[in-house]
């Protein structure tokens, strides 16, 4: 059974029967298109549990991990915490002070890192234990 055919098992299994799976191995990436309020209003603590079911799926099939989007939640969630990095990086550069960014998880920060990069001006640093680790944007002294 290929990953896409386990992953619509999954969902079968679930009570989600209408489920669009569609697998790129090229980007290791899953992503489903699901018509579910349940789903849409949780989406929070949906999308990081069954990334988990998924992962143990390619763990148990010898395969890398994927990263799992759900009705373009992460797709759009990124592109939300990418324009925060860019207007924080604005508000630290016009305000010659350390912009402290709200807390998030692993990949959001790593998100942060990358785009705050792209600024020779400016640099990053990952504050706080746990649920409250946070960035803070800094510039560079010159």
């Amino acid at each position: 059974m290929n990953l896409k055919e386990s992953v619509q098992k999954l969902f079968s299994l679930m009570g989600f029967e209408g489920a669009e799976i569609t697998v790129d191995d090229e980007h290791k990436k899953v992503l489903i298109m699901i018509d579910n309020e349940l789903i849409r209003s949780n989406m929070a603590v949906v999308l990081p549990a069954v990334e988990h079911l998924i992962n143990l799926i390619t763990h148990k099939e010898n395969l890398p991990l994927y990263i799992v989007d759900i009705n373009y939640y992460r797709r759009e969630r990124e592109r939300l915490i990418i324009e925060l990095a860019k207007a924080a990086a604005k508000k630290a550069m016009v305000t010659k002070s350390e912009v402290s960014l709200p807390a998030m998880n692993a990949y959001e920060r790593r998100l942060v890192h990358v785009e705050i990069s792209t600024h020779p001006d400016l640099k990053t640093e990952s504050v706080g234990l746990g649920k409250d680790r946070h960035i803070v944007i800094q510039l560079i002294p010159s």
